[in-house]
């Protein structure tokens, strides 16, 4: 008979050596990055999904739970953290916490009818006591505004979910607005969404929604092709970009809007770097690698595929949205970009910097153990990726070297003495800062 007491070794898809990790690291690594059912260039949607429904039972329920809220509070994740609640409810080790977890994932009306749509996958079946907690706890929390706003046509309506957790309401107030929400009387919500979806002429809609400062920064960069389109004038829009709030709005956003409106890079650029102005700052030399293998850049994963079905955003845009942030916020940064070979970047800014790294190089193999051990010498090494090399990647040679994994793959190089962290978020970049001053006052 064959062997069996053997170690079976670890790769990557490329058949590079990966690292062995423990249940919640690969639960991280499978949550962070992960937009629910959408297919990656190595792993099926459905695939990741399961992946994440085997290992919550093996992670300890509250590092769960804590894992839930930061995948939709600092990553910004929507139903990946409801995934997570609804496989956590099926466990008598997890259930306990799925209250006070639902309660605080829940940032948005529809993500209430959204996770009943999860919960009822496998079909129909009584609510839990915890799940009715949970879900009463979000509906408290949402005013007339974001009802009326939330309230769509869809298998779960929201009049459904308040009679199936039976919610208390706080006070006369809210039992008057809960009764209008039942009896279908919320007054439609002033956005641009009702606006252009009542038959509004929509040159007129969104000159009277920047007229009233009612646009968003990130509905106006949604919005931007639609308003070309609708021959709004583009002095106005400039105009409007003055005074739109985009101190929340990530850098890959603007790239994203750029795409449909490049007669407006200059002004998009100049409003992207000025909300990057309040950022700490990092000291010393940086070298940031940039990942643009084919894994990265074909669809499917790709960093000009979409990140979505339904994204305009690729994670191509994402990357270059962080190297922009790293651009801002390192004292002396290089920026490099790896394949099969490695190439540095001009020191660029802005939308430069994304066209520099986007046209560095083919993008073919993904040979990140030599990009490594090819690095000059640094303070810091940040590396972006999704982890799938070739080749075998060896520990760094200085503490701050980080592994910024932007895939949900089950398998990855960057951990043992590297600093790992995953997603696309822009707080992977806070959280390296608020590490740094840490790790200083130790």
């Amino acid at each position: 008979m064959a062997k069996q007491n053997v170690q079976k070794s670890l790769s990557t898809h490329e058949g590079g050596m990966a690292k062995r990790i423990n249940a919640g690291l690969a639960l991280r690594r499978s949550v962070l990055a992960c937009l629910l059912w959408e297919r990656t260039f190595y792993e099926g949607g459905v695939e990741i999904a399961d992946r994440i429904s085997q290992l919550v039972p093996q992670v300890d329920a509250e590092k769960v739970a804590a894992l839930a809220v930061e995948a939709r509070s600092e990553m910004h994740l929507r139903h990946a953290p409801l995934w997570i609640v609804r496989q956590m409810a099926l466990h008598k080790t997890h259930r306990g916490l799925v209250g006070d977890t639902l309660g605080k994932i829940i940032q948005r009306p529809d993500e209430m009818a959204e996770f009943l749509a999860l919960y009822w996958l496998d079909g129909k079946q009584p609510l839990s006591a915890q799940v009715k907690r949970g879900l009463a706890t979000a509906f408290g929390k949402f005013d007339e505004y974001q009802l009326a706003k939330y309230d769509r046509p869809g298998k779960v309506r929201l009049r459904d979910v308040l009679f199936l957790c039976h919610a208390k309401p706080k006070d006369a107030e809210q039992e008057a607005l809960w009764k209008q929400l039942i009896d279908g009387e919320l007054s439609a919500p002033d956005t641009w969404e009702v606006a252009l979806s009542g038959g509004a002429d929509k040159r007129a809609a969104f000159e009277r929604l920047m007229a009233e400062e009612r646009l968003g920064g990130l509905a106006f960069l949604r919005n931007l092709r639609n308003m070309l389109q609708a021959d709004v004038p583009v002095t106005s829009i400039r105009e409007y970009m003055k005074i739109a709030n985009f101190r929340r709005v990530l850098p890959f956003r603007f790239i994203a809007a750029a795409k449909y409106a490049p007669q407006l890079e200059p002004e998009l650029e100049d409003v992207m770097l000025r909300s990057l102005d309040e950022h700490e700052k990092l000291a010393g030399e940086t070298i940031l690698l940039v990942d643009v293998s084919g894994s990265l850049v074909k669809r499917h994963l790709s960093m000009v595929g979409p990140l979505s079905a339904e994204s305009d955003m690729a994670r191509m845009d994402a990357a270059c949205g962080l190297g922009i942030i790293l651009r801002e916020v390192c004292e002396h940064v290089r920026v490099f970009t790896f394949s099969n070979e490695l190439v540095e970047v001009a020191p660029r800014r802005g939308f430069a910097l994304r066209d520099a790294i986007t046209g560095s190089q083919p993008h073919r193999g993904t040979y990140l153990g030599a990009a490594v051990r090819r690095c000059p010498k640094h303070d810091r090494l940040i590396v972006f990726t999704d982890e799938q090399s070739h080749d075998t990647v060896p520990d760094p040679t200085e503490a701050n070297s980080y592994m910024v994994n932007v895939a949900s793959h089950q398998n990855g190089v960057g951990y043992g003495a590297w600093t790992h962290l995953d997603g696309f978020s822009e707080a992977v970049i806070r959280w390296l800062v608020e590490y740094e001053k840490f790790v200083e006052q130790e």
